[in-house]
């Protein structure tokens, strides 16, 4: 048992019996961004999660919109909200919104009015190699997004980035814009080109205070937890960050695609386990409660 107490920044909730998943139903392809995701392809629910995750001390979680069909987005969250109205700790939750949707603040105004909401998401990684894309283009320059940005913070709102460190410098200079807007920079940047790029991506992102960071991911940008290579991207991402603006989460279940979850929590622990206890409990509990503003005492 892991002693230190864990706050898991990023968890995917999903039930495959009453809502819809695109990314997660037959015919299943190797050519996405995450590969073959029938492994996961399973309903998965707050006490699948608590089993794989049992050798931890798990205080709270923050669920992650988990890419239900955008018109069942609210049937998501409102199924997730009765979990976390039913759970014996915290669960926040990122919903989904599409900034760019003419529709967005009537959907923001339903999300306030969810008492386990915290924060959006609209996954805009979009790459010059297809294969990696989420998106057809990048719609991070548009002005309809920027103003959907704009607007999160007045719902009290927090915004999930997932997007490729190519598209940072350029939303770093949106981001800019909206001091009083929280933004979590999701899997640590999902670097999966050359260094350089990923360090001046990040870079200019991590110079904003308002940005933190989530070391997850690593399987995503290196094929698995393990190594030398994630290793330094973990404490290449806090030495960015510092360790007040850095929080450890397992990305569970999509992570298990690349390996189990002792295997991938055990790597960023290891990464860290070096740095004081101080230092380690704000990685892996205090930065998460703060910032997803789940209440507890850790």
């Amino acid at each position: 048992m892991h002693d230190l107490p864990f706050v898991d920044a990023h968890v995917h909730l999903w039930d495959l019996t009453n809502l819809h998943y695109a990314w997660l139903s037959p015919p299943f392809a190797d050519d996405g961004p995450n590969g073959n995701v029938a492994p996961i392809a399973s309903t998965y629910r707050l006490e699948d999660y608590l089993r794989e995750a049992a050798r931890w001390n798990v205080v709270g979680l923050v669920h992650v919109e988990a890419g239900a069909d955008p018109a069942q987005a609210l049937d998501e969250t409102d199924w997730v909200q009765g979990v976390a109205a039913a759970a014996d700790r915290p669960v926040g939750i990122v919903a989904f919104a599409a900034l760019d949707d003419p529709g967005l603040e009537q959907r923001l105004s339903a999300y306030a009015a969810r008492s386990a909401v915290r924060g959006i998401r609209h996954i805009v990684n979009w790459h010059a190699d297809s294969r990696r894309s989420y998106i057809p283009r990048d719609v991070t320059t548009d002005a309809a997004w920027q103003h959907g940005l704009s607007l999160l913070s007045q719902y009290d709102l927090s915004f999930d980035l997932q997007a490729y460190p190519a598209q940072f410098s350029a939303l770093a200079q949106a981001i800019a814009r909206h001091p009083d807007l929280s933004v979590i920079v999701n899997h640590a940047g999902m670097g999966v080109d050359d260094h350089a790029s990923w360090r001046a991506g990040m870079t200019a992102l991590a110079a904003l205070p308002n940005v933190s960071v989530k070391l997850s991911g690593m399987g995503f940008a290196f094929g698995g937890p393990a190594g030398e290579a994630p290793r330094r991207r973990v404490l290449d991402t806090i030495d960015l960050f510092g360790t007040d603006r850095a929080m450890i989460a397992s990305d569970f279940p999509t992570d298990r695609l690349f390996a189990g979850f002792d295997a991938t929590l055990g790597a960023l622990a290891e990464a860290v386990a070096d740095f004081s206890e101080d230092e380690r409990r704000a990685l892996f509990a205090r930065n998460a409660n703060r910032i997803y503003r789940l209440g507890l005492d850790v």
